[in-house]
């Protein structure tokens, strides 16, 4: 009797080891960001999104996003993520142009699209994931994936003067960071100035800069730009900082294809939707600052944005110049621009218009 039921917990204890074993524990995702913790994009993208990965993956995946600089400094998480000491990164390529001018061509286009959702598509459809995985694979080897890559926001021009045309931008003092956007403004006959984003607003107030390359109108709005500079440009006609989202190629390789698929389409969705949020936020603060009488909201016409990529043009062919990466990232925008309409001027095709609207 002993021996039988000594038998009978035998094989209950393999019975029960074998189901622990063929249940797959969840795929946690630690992930640091380039958002602050108190950024309207980190926090929807908490509340929104977060949740939404375990239900497109079954349960198989979740994902921790971690405020800027949470593990290590936002320069140094290409780096982290392919050894392991994180799970991925959401951040701007931007950050890495000191290692190729090719990050610049893929971290911001300066004045080269009109909306967030054309820079998404360029990354998901017309290449762009493509070019950015070539620039990480030259820095890091084979050991991060690129899964998606683009912007979630047009950003306002903060200006204490009356900017209308091109023309206006003559002289006029703008803080900028080096590299791509100084070198468009600078061309544009502006004179950019280089300070930290932390000083802007007292820059501004100051009269050290006339105008600033800050962030999207909301988040001018919340930090008090404009109760200093009260001629701000929107829609921008310069910054759409594009993020991108990358894992180690181990945790990748881990996943299965219906998983990695879903992580993939989970942060296109994502971002087509936080660029629906801040846009609206931005509206509505606008159309409340319209009817400001000390405030003026400037809308540049088309011709001189067309103006204005024109000459911001010349400054991406010059970085173009600077590396083979560099002239294969700035091919893939022209070629998926001039497949839209964008470079003279045109809009977006009908029918480009619909398959974007189906991957929203």
């Amino acid at each position: 009797m002993q021996i039988r039921t000594l038998a009978h917990s035998v094989t209950l204890a393999s019975a029960a080891l074998a189901f622990a074993g063929s249940v797959h524990a969840a795929e946690d995702l630690k992930v640091q960001t380039s958002f602050n913790s108190g950024d309207f994009a980190y926090q929807y993208l908490q509340e929104n999104w977060v949740p939404k990965l375990k239900e497109m993956t079954g349960g198989d995946v979740t994902i921790n996003l971690m405020p800027i600089g949470s593990v290590v400094p936002y320069k140094e998480t290409m780096e982290a993520v392919a050894m392991g000491l994180l799970d991925g990164d959401m951040t701007a390529p931007a950050y890495f142009t000191g290692k190729d001018p090719a990050f610049a061509l893929m971290g911001d286009l300066i004045a080269g699209y009109d909306k967030p959702s054309q820079f998404l598509d360029f990354c998901q459809n017309g290449g762009g994931e493509e070019v950015l995985q070539k620039a990480i694979d030259a820095q890091v080897g084979d050991k991060v994936e690129v899964v998606g890559c683009g912007p979630y926001k047009r950003e306002a021009l903060v200006a204490a003067v009356p900017i209308h045309s091109v023309e206006d931008l003559e002289g006029v003092k703008i803080r900028s960071p080096e590299g791509l956007a100084a070198a468009v403004f600078e061309r544009a006959g502006a004179t950019p100035v280089n300070i930290p984003f932390s000083e802007v607003y007292t820059s501004l107030q100051q009269g050290v800069v006339d105008a600033a390359d800050a962030s999207a109108y909301v988040n001018n709005d919340a930090s008090g730009m404009h109760d200093i500079a009260k001629y701000p440009i929107y829609p921008g006609i310069h910054s759409m900082s594009s993020q991108q989202f990358t894992l180690n190629q181990q945790t990748w390789e881990s996943l299965s294809e219906e998983d990695q698929q879903a992580l993939s389409q989970w942060f296109y969705d994502a971002f087509h939707d936080l660029a629906g949020a801040v846009q609206e936020q931005d509206e509505k603060l606008v159309a409340r600052d319209k009817q400001k009488d000390d405030m003026t909201v400037i809308d540049w016409p088309q011709e001189e944005r067309d103006q204005f990529r024109e000459i911001a043009r010349g400054a991406w062919e010059a970085f173009g110049e600077k590396s083979e990466l560099a002239q294969q990232a700035l091919q893939a925008h022209l070629d998926y621009m001039k497949e839209k309409g964008l470079l003279e001027g045109e809009a977006v095709t009908d029918a480009a218009e619909a398959s974007q609207g189906e991957q929203n």
